[in-house]
């Protein structure tokens, strides 16, 4: 998902990970990592933020993704 404030100024990019109508896992670019909301989805917070390449990979895509789909 991308949220966009003000136009392109202030855009925040979210990309949710549900399962079972639950939301397992997150990924905010305003705190720039994964959030665990179960015990299954600190699991993988703790080992997705613990490889920087990916992190890094999720901090771009408020750049690659939605400023760049921003007109359609």
């Amino acid at each position: 998902e991308c949220h966009f404030t003000n136009g392109t100024e202030k855009v925040r990019f979210l990309e949710r990970h549900i399962y079972n109508r639950m939301q397992d896992l997150m990924f905010d670019s305003d705190v720039g990592e994964y959030v665990g909301f179960t015990p299954f989805g600190e699991k993988w917070a703790r080992d997705w933020n613990g490889k920087p390449e990916i992190v890094e990979y999720k901090r771009g895509q408020v750049d690659n993704y939605c400023r760049h789909n921003y007109e359609i």
